[in-house]
């Protein structure tokens, strides 16, 4: 069991992908309005869902996951943490979105998707991180169809993909308005790209960075934030 900010916990059905950077640092990387309802696109067990809801007590979270016992597993989250009016899931494909929701449904979107490319190259990565079921496009055509003009799609994924997601991005309707590059520490190579892209939104682009370690390993500031110290 993993513990949470404001008293949260999540549990993890057996070979989940567990709580990780990535999941934590996108979840400090959004933005909500008040009464936000968020569409999380391949929710697995709730992660996400639950360090919004811990964040911005308002919003509410509909998750989208394809596997049954992740999908089950964050129904449970939401009971136990007190969240069922809050936080909900769907067993369903995310590329299914269109005959799931009304167009222009969501406030917002967020997800973090598989990394990796399906293939023989791919072999050695979980399935959570292969992209078997989904691609990067897919994710990108179910934001743009569930979020309402003007709504922000967050999304957490590798920098060497950064130029396919800015790509995907412009197909389907959104502009890339926030980027956030995160390294472990200061002379680190990027190890993750964190992007904010605005359905309808005009060009204009923010960059940020953010460091999780010191050179000497102590947290920054960064991380304290991140993990609520």
């Amino acid at each position: 069991m993993e513990h949470l900010h404001n008293g949260f916990t999540l549990e993890l059905c057996p070979g989940a992908f567990p709580l990780s950077t990535d999941s934590v640092a996108l979840s400090g990387f959004v933005s909500l309005p008040k009464k936000a309802a968020v569409l999380d696109l391949g929710s697995g067990c709730g992660t996400l869902g639950l360090l919004l809801c811990a964040r911005f007590p308002l919003c509410t979270v509909t998750g989208v996951e394809l596997d049954e016992s992740a999908h089950a597993m964050a129904l449970h989250n939401a009971r136990v943490n007190g969240l069922p009016d809050r936080l909900t899931s769907i067993c369903a494909d995310l590329t299914a979105i269109p005959s799931l929701v009304p167009p222009g449904s969501y406030t917002c979107c967020i997800s973090n998707p598989p990394y990796f490319a399906a293939g023989p190259q791919s072999k050695a990565h979980p399935t959570a991180r292969q992209e078997v079921h989904c691609t990067l496009e897919d994710v990108f055509r179910s934001a743009g169809w569930a979020l309402r003009y003007g709504g922000d799609f967050y999304l957490v994924h590798r920098p060497e993909r950064f130029a396919e997601a800015c790509s995907c991005a412009s197909r389907h309707g959104m502009e890339v308005k926030r980027v956030c590059l995160l390294r472990h520490k200061p002379h680190d190579p990027i190890s993750l790209t964190l992007l904010s892209c605005r359905k309808g939104g005009k060009p204009g682009l923010l960059w940020e960075e953010m460091c999780l370690f010191r050179e000497d390993g102590t947290p920054t500031d960064d991380y304290r934030r991140l993990y609520h110290l």
